[in-house]
């Protein structure tokens, strides 16, 4: 455990260190964020304040991690996809950049590398006996066997994960400490289950979104854009199916769920009922937001929702 505490306060202090000069670099380079248009009018004084600051996250976790659960076996997994996404994300946000518009890469040409990075993982999960294909279902508790369809459904795990953590990153600081919420309780799963390796890696993920915080939160200085978002949702699925809990995940990450809900239903009411809206404007966070609550406020509602759900998981998974 201590360990986990170490790689936390490292992640942290190395966030913290690189941030001033990432964002005055990002600056110099003029990586500005685009806003949408069809957005929350106060978040045109957004545009222009530096996004890809995701690298500054996978740099503290990356760098953790390695300090101090090197020698592990699944860690290089949870690795791998994270700074894989990370990369698409990356990708993604400078193309946005350089053509100055707020599309970078097709849908597509995202999920394609989506599925690829966690389909490997897949892979490898059904590959180690004492991992393997079976799913445990909560309260029920009763494994599944998925047999071939592991596959595929931890790719679904993953790929939905890291979207959905990606749809909430649209408030200053909202991503980052949800995401370090839902990391917090995966460390403690981790060591509950005895891979103290991953929860290592958790708390590398925990500390690095709280140190990217200082940065990030309301006025925000940088943006993790989809370099982040996309990593730290990955991050998370990774945990997920290595821990062997990818159902609970739904609860755990409780608000991105929500939030990702909220665009589904919105986009199917929008289309059946020609035009009408459910919402303000999806994602959730936005309909607050329009309804009147000021960022900050609507902020730090959804992280007192986070940890009430990362709390229930926590609860669930000790019961199981």
């Amino acid at each position: 455990m201590i360990q986990a505490v170490y790689s936390s306060l490292l992640a942290f202090a190395i966030a913290l260190l690189i941030g001033p000069g990432s964002i005055r670099e990002l600056r110099r380079l003029r990586f500005g964020q685009a806003v949408r248009q069809d957005g929350p009018k106060r978040h045109l004084a957004k545009a222009g304040i530096p996004t890809m600051g995701g690298v500054i996250i996978l740099i503290a976790v990356a760098a953790a991690t390695f300090a101090f659960a090197r020698n592990a076996v699944l860690v290089p997994w949870a690795l791998f996809v994270t700074l894989g996404y990370g990369l698409i994300g990356l990708i993604d946000d400078f193309l946005i950049v350089v053509t100055r518009r707020s599309l970078g890469l097709r849908a597509r040409q995202k999920l394609i590398g989506q599925i690829v990075i966690a389909g490997l993982l897949g892979l490898f999960v059904a590959s180690r006996p004492e991992l393997g294909t079976t799913v445990l279902v909560p309260f029920w508790g009763k494994q599944l066997e998925l047999g071939l369809l592991y596959v595929p459904f931890a790719i679904f795990v993953v790929v939905g994960a890291s979207n959905a953590v990606n749809l909430t990153d649209g408030l200053d600081g909202l991503a980052a400490g949800a995401t370090a919420i839902a990391a917090l309780a995966y460390a403690i799963i981790a060591f509950r289950i005895g891979r103290p390796d991953l929860g290592v890696f958790a708390a590398a993920i925990a500390g690095a979104c709280i140190g990217f915080s200082w940065f990030n939160a309301h006025p925000a200085q940088i943006f993790m854009g989809d370099t982040g978002s996309l990593a730290l949702g990955a991050a998370l699925g990774s945990l997920a199916v290595l821990t062997k809990t990818e159902l609970l995940l739904v609860v755990i990450g409780g608000v991105f769920v929500v939030e990702t809900i909220s665009v589904i239903i919105q986009v199917v009411y929008f289309r059946f009922t020609h035009g009408k809206r459910v919402f303000k404007m999806s994602p959730l966070h936005h309909h607050f937001e329009l309804s009147g609550w000021a960022e900050p406020q609507v902020v730090v509602r959804f992280w007192i929702i986070a940890a009430i759900f990362a709390v229930l998981g926590l609860v669930i998974s000790g019961v199981w």
